[in-house]
């Protein structure tokens, strides 16, 4: 099965799209082609499944959801893309550490094409750039098959950071790519990933999908 399907959804509420991402998981089978999801979320604070309730400080309006991921506390919003892939790992022969790599790898590979030197660190998952985190990776992983992903922080409100403590760091500083790059161009950004993530997975093919 060499085929993915890409979907390119825009602003989706999280919860409804935490809970499609759950029912495709659950409903798949051997057979199922593989599908990433690109797309951005309205404002949310998201605590992983053994998240600390102390590294959410101040999260004001901002709704605060527990979710099924690894992981401490984010925030989603506009301005950050978002992608979902769901592979089935067991398929590709992935283990989780070597496709939380690829993931990382991605993003690295991407900023690269900037003139961006990114960096990840093996006792926290992620990007970073100059010390600071630009992309965030959380994933659950059932019966082989991965939901959730990475979030890199394009052109928005860096300001919810500083209601959390992001993945569970009090001292860590969250930085976007509109701080490194004069402009941004989401769609070419979303291809770039999609085209490097299908490559390295072994795809033939690539198809979009509403």
């Amino acid at each position: 099965m060499n085929v993915v399907f890409i979907r390119e959804l825009g602003l989706q509420n999280y919860l409804e799209c935490w809970q499609a991402m759950q029912q495709f998981t659950n409903q798949r089978n051997p057979e199922t082609p593989d599908e990433i999801w690109a797309l951005e979320h309205s404002p949310v604070f998201t605590q992983g499944q053994n998240g600390k309730p102390e590294h959410i400080l101040d999260p004001g309006s901002i709704p605060v959801i527990k979710v099924d991921r690894g992981g401490q506390v984010t925030y989603h919003g506009p301005g950050q893309l978002v992608l979902y892939p769901l592979i089935d790992l067991k398929r590709k022969q992935l283990n989780i550490r070597q496709f939380v790599t690829l993931l990382e790898a991605s993003v690295v590979h991407l900023l690269k094409q900037y003139h961006l030197a990114a960096t990840t660190q093996r006792t926290a998952p992620g990007v970073y750039l100059h010390h600071k985190k630009i992309c965030s990776i959380g994933l659950r992983v059932r019966r082989g098959c991965s939901f959730h992903g990475l979030a890199l922080n394009l052109q928005m409100d860096l300001t919810p950071f500083s209601r959390i403590n992001p993945c569970g760091f009090s001292q860590l500083e969250m930085t976007q790519l509109s701080e490194h790059i004069p402009l941004i161009n989401k769609k070419n950004i979303t291809q770039q990933l999609v085209d490097y993530l299908t490559k390295e997975l072994g795809y033939t093919h690539s198809s979009l999908k509403k």
